[in-house]
């Protein structure tokens, strides 16, 4: 009777149990490691990265790095370094299609992707089953900072800021792309109210837009350099598997890009990422151009 008793209270405890209640708050943290590499998190609030994005698996906790509610339905991502919350447009360069997305969470676990994405943001771009996709990164520096304001414990900067509510403005793309028909215009996180910790504010509106599809290859970067002696050294710690020095700019400013490839498919290039983080280039990254 006693050991029934036990058995019949155990899933009656379990369903009292509830999530821990959302407290969204400005997070960048010290630096950690993951798959076996060291992270460092830092504030950038404009810049562009090329990699390829994943979709987030089930089990995921109830809430993200920065204490926000975990919800596949909206359009949220994890990024290994950028200050959280922050505001950046997703590229599927495979096929163009664009949206913007709330970096609210830490991850991937592997040096080997650039992002993961919830289920609605991979539907939206169209992203292919179980294959990692390529994508852009470009962080929107008006948008992350609002997002950084809208919550707790974000550095204050002394700027001068257009009233709330004054700024209203459509989400066009790059040059060249067209917002797909029927598709919501919204303002930009600037424009958007503060909202409470468990508002469903924080999700962002749906803005679709459809660009020229950029697949370009798939490569290793090393490392950019301003000394080519000093790119050279990181090019010899990985003599075997023909890295090259790619240099551009102008006059005596001048940059050294260490890579590897072009790599044939996404498995290639996970494998030789694997052989250069063994070589001892921890940075070492899968980018596309």
């Amino acid at each position: 009777m006693r050991l029934a008793l036990a058995l019949l209270l155990v899933p009656l405890a379990t369903s009292c149990q509830r999530p821990p209640p959302a407290n969204p708050h400005y997070v960048l943290g010290a630096p950690y490691q993951a798959g076996g590499v060291w992270y460092y998190p830092r504030e950038s609030y404009e810049g562009v990265e090329t990699g390829l994005a994943t979709v987030y698996g089930s089990g995921h906790a109830d809430l993200t790095t920065d204490g926000e509610v975990f919800d596949q339905s909206a359009l949220a991502a994890a990024h290994q370094t950028l200050q959280l919350p922050a505001i950046a447009r997703v590229t599927n360069l495979e096929n163009g299609l664009q949206v913007v997305v709330r970096i609210n969470d830490r991850g991937p676990a592997t040096p080997h992707r650039l992002l993961e994405v919830t289920s609605r943001t991979a539907t939206l771009l169209q992203f292919a089953r179980d294959t990692p996709t390529r994508v852009r990164l470009e962080v929107l520096p008006g948008e992350s900072r609002a997002a950084a304001d809208a919550v707790p414990g974000a550095p204050k900067l002394d700027l001068a800021a257009a009233p709330i509510g004054a700024v209203q403005q459509s989400d066009l793309g790059p040059p060249g792309s067209v917002a797909l028909a029927g598709a919501p215009r919204a303002a930009t996180a600037a424009s958007a109210p503060a909202v409470a910790a468990d508002a469903p504010g924080l999700r962002l509106p749906e803005v679709l837009t459809q660009g020229y599809p950029q697949p370009g290859q798939l490569f290793i970067r090393l490392g950019t350099f301003h000394n080519y002696q000093y790119a050279n050294m990181q090019r010899a710690r990985v003599g075997g598997l023909g890295a090259a020095i790619v240099s551009s700019g102008s006059g005596r400013i001048q940059t050294h890009q260490v890579i590897v490839g072009p790599l044939a498919n996404v498995p290639q290039a996970d494998i030789v990422l694997d052989q250069v983080l063994r070589s001892g280039v921890t940075d070492a990254r899968i980018v596309v151009e």
